[in-house]
């Protein structure tokens, strides 16, 4: 078995921070990521409130400049799902993943969000044939075509504007009257003609053959339900932890954010959690950054000083 000074749990900008620094520091530093490096900025269009970009940057672009910087300083990365984890409370951690199981002094848990699902009939049929959780995945596909945006968070106005480049129109369905997003995507949407809005609405089902065909969506003031034409449907109603395979390992909130100190220590002595993942995270790629950088040097400290 494999044994490594640090293990990270996850690839995105925390996980990707947290390795950097970890590496510099001249440990031997072992990155799981189940999909691909960058996390959440990866499926983000553009980034305008990272320092450093003023005019902003493409998501994709951050994330693969970030995985290039990892692995420059010696980081080993590797494509494996962590399945389970076992002796955390003991000097070496293990961690099984669908691949291998290895042995760490320390652990970094880093493993972020998914996106919620609805749980409508018809969700799981289409998706891939329509429904989807990433306009910048899958946009492209619907070019020139009518699309919904479900949701009335940042994700989904970010999401939304960037698909108004691509197809004919995007309708944002929000079972309230009123949005989350910040105010200035707010303002943006607006003034977007390519965008409209169905107010206090949820949708019900997603029907088709093949594809995509319509969203079945209910007003909930007035009760009626109606047949929404549509190609395609982007979901954005929020986020769940990826933290069911730590549950007894451990201490977590009730919607399975892992509990840290400022130093992101877990209860836990040698295992930390950083970025999305933990409590009180405010879900920033300034924060994530910030919070696995943090974590790499509490690991780094508990290796070299016993602490």
């Amino acid at each position: 078995m494999e044994e490594f000074d640090v293990i990270i749990l996850g690839g995105g900008a925390a996980a990707l921070s947290a390795g950097l620094y970890s590496t510099r520091a001249m440990q031997k530093t072992l990155i799981l990521e189940r999909l691909g490096y960058g996390g959440q900025i990866l499926v983000t269009d553009m980034i305008e409130n990272y320092p450093g970009f003023p005019e902003g940057i493409r998501g994709p672009e951050l994330s693969t400049l970030m995985e290039q910087q990892t692995r420059r300083f010696g980081a080993d990365m590797r494509y494996e799902e962590v399945l389970s984890v076992e002796k955390l409370d003991q000097p070496l951690k293990l961690v099984h993943t669908s691949e291998a199981s290895y042995a760490g002094k320390t652990v970094i848990i880093a493993t972020g969000g998914s996106h919620k699902k609805l749980g409508v009939p018809g969700e799981d049929q289409l998706s891939g044939k329509g429904v989807s959780y990433c306009a910048v995945c899958d946009g492209n596909f619907f070019r020139g075509q009518d699309v919904v945006v479900v949701g009335g968070g940042d994700a989904a106005l970010d999401e939304g504007g960037y698909l108004t480049g691509l197809v004919n129109k995007v309708t944002v369905i929000h079972r309230r009257d009123q949005l989350r997003a910040s105010r200035i995507l707010q303002e943006r949407s607006f003034n977007n003609p390519k965008m409209e809005f169905l107010w206090s609405h949820v949708v019900e089902e997603f029907q088709g053959g093949v594809e995509l065909e319509t969203a079945l969506v209910r007003n909930l003031k007035t009760a009626e339900v109606y047949k929404l034409p549509t190609a395609g449907a982007f979901i954005y109603i929020g986020f769940e932890s990826n933290s069911g395979f730590l549950k007894g390992h451990v201490p977590m909130d009730e919607l399975g954010h892992i509990e840290t100190n400022i130093s992101m220590e877990t209860a836990i002595p040698g295992v930390y959690a950083c970025g999305d993942i933990r409590v009180n995270s405010d879900r920033q790629l300034g924060n994530a950054v910030g919070d696995g950088i943090t974590a790499a040097l509490s690991a780094y400290r508990h290796i070299t000083e016993g602490s």
